[in-house]
């Protein structure tokens, strides 16, 4: 399925070149067999085109390319872990396709102040294990855990499994860092839970979809995992609800 029959843009070979340098020949995907995965969603329902998908490696490559395609009018389609089924991350009229998987680093679990700091391409598996050996809980939960990338969790605002008990993914960040439309760098990345100064600048761009800027981490809040139950507390409680079910099956009806 294409959103439109217009034809596809395709970038000027001296543009193409500019790009292609801002990350290396080894991160621009120009050859189109290679492009396959990007360019189609799980379903298969939505098919692009793209004259190169960029795969930076650090916050300055993202800066650098969407500085360079402000500056010539190049429309960009950021890119998370292409688990989405309504084909907002597809590249629909040639755009440049902005990768973000390789910036896959979780920079600080903190168990003092429960939080964690994750790139965009960290996949959400990752982030819920990283928060699990620090012996932590981060709530979120989707059935793409293994694809699904925290930045475009955040980037589409995701709910999940666990959306009525631990909120969606805008519960869970505390700060954010964004690559702005110019190449400007908003460092919003804050894990102060009480923090009531000024605006809320990073829920302008969580559920933006990457219309503001691109977020390249995040500060994500996680809970204290819970301990299991004592053995002889869980006993107990056995013992409790058997005797108050053998209760309710030989109490007599009350009377009329």
């Amino acid at each position: 399925m294409n959103i439109a029959e217009t034809p596809p843009k395709i970038l000027a070979a001296d543009l193409l070149s500019r790009f292609v340098a801002l990350v290396g020949e080894k991160n621009a995907i120009t050859d189109r067999q290679a492009q396959a995965p990007y360019l189609t969603e799980p379903r298969d329902m939505f098919r692009g085109t793209s004259s190169v998908v960029l795969r930076p490696g650090s916050v300055a490559e993202v800066a650098a390319i969407l500085k360079l395609a402000n500056e010539t009018s190049t429309a960009i389609v950021p890119q998370g872990g292409n688990t989405g089924l309504v084909g907002g991350q597809i590249p629909q009229h040639g755009e440049i396709v902005l990768a973000l998987n390789r910036l896959d680093r979780v920079r600080e679990v903190d168990p003092v102040s429960n939080t964690m700091t994750c790139e965009a391409g960290v996949t959400l598996l990752r982030a819920r294990e990283a928060a699990a050996a620090a012996d932590r809980l981060y709530p979120q939960l989707l059935p793409s855990e293994g694809s699904c990338t925290i930045g475009g969790n955040l980037s589409t605002n995701a709910g999940g499994t666990a959306a009525l008990a631990y909120g969606i993914a805008r519960s869970h960040a505390l700060g954010i860092e964004v690559v702005l439309p110019d190449g400007r760098v908003l460092n919003a990345l804050n894990k102060l839970k009480k923090d009531n100064t000024g605006y809320d600048l990073k829920d302008l761009f969580i559920g933006a979809e990457g219309t503001l800027g691109v977020i390249t981490a995040a500060w994500c809040g996680s809970y204290r995992a819970r301990a299991p139950l004592r053995p002889h507390l869980s006993a107990y409680l056995r013992r409790r609800r058997r005797s108050i079910y053998s209760g309710l099956r030989t109490s007599a009806p009350p009377a009329m």
